[in-house]
């Protein structure tokens, strides 16, 4: 596994109130404000809101890289400080919101941007309010918010309709929004691209990863763009985003009234960035597909299996996307692929224990202690 510890452009010679190593000292990641401050779009003297998020593995996939024939990277990005990519925005829309003197934040979710934004407010001592759709959460995200001091609201209702309450409150009270339609969010996420670079030396041939809310897919593209006309990259990605089928209105072309898929973190059905989507889909000649909740699942479970990487379900829906394209024919031989899987599993358990298919002995079972029938149970007798 190969991590981004010295990515980026070198942090400045000293620390500064955001608890840095002093002038002299060998140097660790700052996050992602610190490492990329002069590429982000924020205010210049803001000061950083960090728990030091950015720098997740990049970690070669030898499975897919031998269904391809190519070469096949792993962004995992479910090794954020709450263990999914929201992380990124979440320290640039939390330190401009503080930086603007915002007391309080809020937004909608389906689980993980508020586990993200919590912390971060936390972090800074301000306020967290987040909608969330009733019953339509993963109980990992739901402790994460709560724990952080989150004032956690029920919406009886879709996340479209969490997100139409949290842009009213933040226009008619003194809070801040801070969901993927803050463009403060897509300047951290943004640098998801630049480590990539870094790493490899290069854009890749192709970027795959899961579609929801669509703030991602468009924070990459600025973000691969933005490399290239720095000479940082001599090209840009064919952008591939997926979505899974009950939710997949950028697929459709048009919104969809009543989401519903297994993959919670992208049920969403009328995404706030559907136009930097769609341009970044045309601007890198790529495209959107959809795929079922039993591939998504499959793919979960096999990433897991085979490269030792356990993402959320919505997570695996790139890596799900490859497998279904493989499968229709479509050709990977010789190029380099970027998956960025979101979330950590750890995120959802109850759906990937529900989803799991036992492999050769019964997991649960209990025995004596009695090495032949631990064995047995092993699968070591022939």
């Amino acid at each position: 596994m190969t991590t981004l510890s010295s990515a980026g452009p070198p942090a400045g010679p000293s620390a500064g109130p955001a608890g840095g190593p002093a002038s002299g000292t060998r140097h660790q990641w700052l996050g992602v404000i610190e490492e990329y401050r002069d590429l982000l779009d924020l205010p210049t003297d803001i000061a950083a809101i960090t728990l030091r998020e950015g720098g997740t593995p990049l970690v070669h996939s030898e499975w897919l890289s031998g269904l391809t024939r190519g070469e096949v990277w792993l962004k995992v990005e479910g090794d954020n400080p709450t263990c999914s990519f929201k992380d990124r925005g979440m320290t640039t829309a939390i330190s401009v919101a503080v930086h603007s003197g915002a007391r309080a934040v809020v937004c909608a979710s389906t689980g993980n941007t508020s586990a993200s934004m919590s912390a971060y407010a936390a972090k800074a001592g301000v306020t967290p309010i987040v909608l969330v759709p009733e019953g339509k959460i993963a109980a990992g995200k739901m402790a994460q918010a709560i724990m952080h001091g989150a004032r956690v609201i029920m919406v009886r209702g879709n996340f479209d309709d969490c997100l139409t309450l949290a842009r009213e409150l933040s226009e008619r009270y003194p809070v801040a929004l801070v969901n993927s339609v803050n463009p403060d969010r897509l300047q951290g996420q943004k640098t998801a691209a630049f480590e990539i670079v870094d790493l490899l030396g290069d854009a890749p041939d192709v970027h795959l990863l899961p579609v929801g809310n669509a703030g991602n897919i468009a924070a990459y593209w600025l973000g691969w763009q933005e490399y290239a006309a720095l000479g940082r990259a001599s090209q840009v990605p064919v952008i591939r985003g997926f979505q899974a089928e009950g939710a997949a209105p950028l697929v459709l072309g048009h919104p969809v009234a009543e989401p519903e898929t297994v993959a919670t973190a992208i049920r969403i059905g009328n995404p706030a960035s559907w136009a930097l989507a769609v341009a970044a889909r045309d601007g890198s000649g790529g495209r959107f597909a959809a795929v079922s909740d039993a591939q998504i699942l499959a793919a979960q479970s096999e990433l897991a299996r085979r490269d030792g990487v356990f993402v959320e379900p919505a997570s695996a829906t790139g890596v799900a996307g490859l497998l279904a394209e493989l499968t229709a024919g479509e050709s990977y031989a010789a190029q380099r692929v970027v998956i960025t899987v979101t979330g950590h599993g750890l995120k959802d358990t109850a759906t990937a224990l529900s989803s799991r298919e036992p492999v050769g002995a019964d997991p649960t079972q209990v025995i004596d202690r009695d090495v032949e029938q631990a064995a047995v149970a092993a699968g070591l007798h022939g």
